[in-house]
C-alpha cells in the first residue's frame, strides 16, 4: 500500500528508515529460534520487493544489513547460522540481477567491509561457525543452475577468499595481541592492501585508531584520524 512512499528518493526517506530498523531490531536483539526464521523469511521478502532501497540508493542499508547477518552467521544455532548464509546469498544474487548480471560490487565491498568492522568490534568469535557459513555459500553459488553460465560463482568463490584472508591476518593479530607494536603494523599492512578501496581502508585506519586510543598513544591516534581525514578529502576532490 506504501510502496511509492517507502521508494522515493530510492528508499531514502523517513518511513523506509522506520520499516527497516524495525527488521533489523529483530536480528540485532535476541529472538527465539522460531521467531527468527519469521524474521530471515519477511527480510528475504523485504529485499526482493525493494531492491533499488539496497542497490541503488545510499549505502547505509546495505551495510546495515551486511552487518547483522554476518553476526548472525557466527550463531552458535545451526538453524540460524543456514538461514543467514541463505539471506546474504540471495542480497548478493539479487544486486547481481539489479545490474543486469553485471557484478554484485556493493554486496560485495559492504560485506568485505562489515567482516573488518565486526573483527575490529571483537564480534567475530565463532570462526569455524563462520567458516562453515562461507561453505554453505559458496554451494549455494555452485548448485544455482540458473546463474551456472554467468561470472557470479567465480565472483562469489572470490569473496569468500578474500574474506578468508582478512580472517587469517586477524589470527595473526590474535597471536600478536600483547604486542600492541606488531599488531599495529599487521592492521597496517592491511590497511595499505586495500589502498585501492578507500571504504575498506577507512575502516581499518578506524580501527588502528582505537587500539592507539586503547594503549594510550593519543598522537598515534591523531595520525590515523589525519589519514582518514585526508582519504575522505581526496575522495570528495575526485567525485
Amino acid at each position: 500500500a506504501f510502496q511509492t512512499q517507502l521508494l522515493s528518493n530510492d528508499g531514502h526517506n523517513p518511513l523506509m528508515k522506520k520499516v527497516f530498523d524495525i527488521h533489523l531490531a529483530f536480528l540485532k536483539n535476541g529472538q527465539s529460534e522460531a521467531a527468527l526464521k519469521h524474521v530471515f523469511a519477511s527480510l528475504r521478502a523485504f529485499i526482493s520487493k525493494f531492491p533499488s532501497a539496497f542497490f541503488k540508493g545510499r549505502v547505509n542499508m546495505c551495510a546495515a544489513l551486511c552487518y547483522e547477518i554476518l553476526k548472525c552467521c557466527t550463531s552458535k544455532v545451526s538453524s540460524t547460522r543456514n538461514e543467514a548464509s541463505a539471506l546474504l546469498y540471495l542480497l548478493m544474487r539479487n544486486n547481481f540481477e539489479f545490474t543486469k548480471r553485471k557484478t554484485f560490487l556493493r554486496t560485495h565491498l559492504q560485506i568485505i567491509i562489515a567482516v573488518s568492522q565486526l573483527i575490529a568490534d571483537v564480534a567475530l568469535s565463532g570462526g569455524t561457525r563462520f567458516q562453515d557459513s562461507l561453505l554453505i555459500i559458496n554451494n549455494f553459488a555452485n548448485s544455482d543452475r540458473p546463474m551456472k553460465a554467468t561470472a557470479f560463482p567465480s565472483e562469489v568463490k572470490d569473496l569468500t577468499k578474500r574474506i578468508r584472508t582478512v580472517l587469517m591476518a586477524t589470527a595473526q593479530m590474535k597471536e600478536h595481541e600483547k604486542d600492541p607494536e606488531m599488531l599495529i603494523d599487521l592492521q597496517y599492512s592491511l590497511a595499505k592492501s586495500y589502498a585501492s578501496t578507500p571504504e575498506l581502508r577507512k575502516t581499518w585506519l578506524d580501527s588502528m585508531a582505537k587500539i592507539h586510543v586503547k594503549n594510550g598513544d593519543f598522537s598515534e591516534a591523531a595520525m590515523c584520524y589525519v589519514h582518514v581525514a585526508a582519504l575522505v578529502a581526496e575522495f570528495l576532490h575526485r567525485k
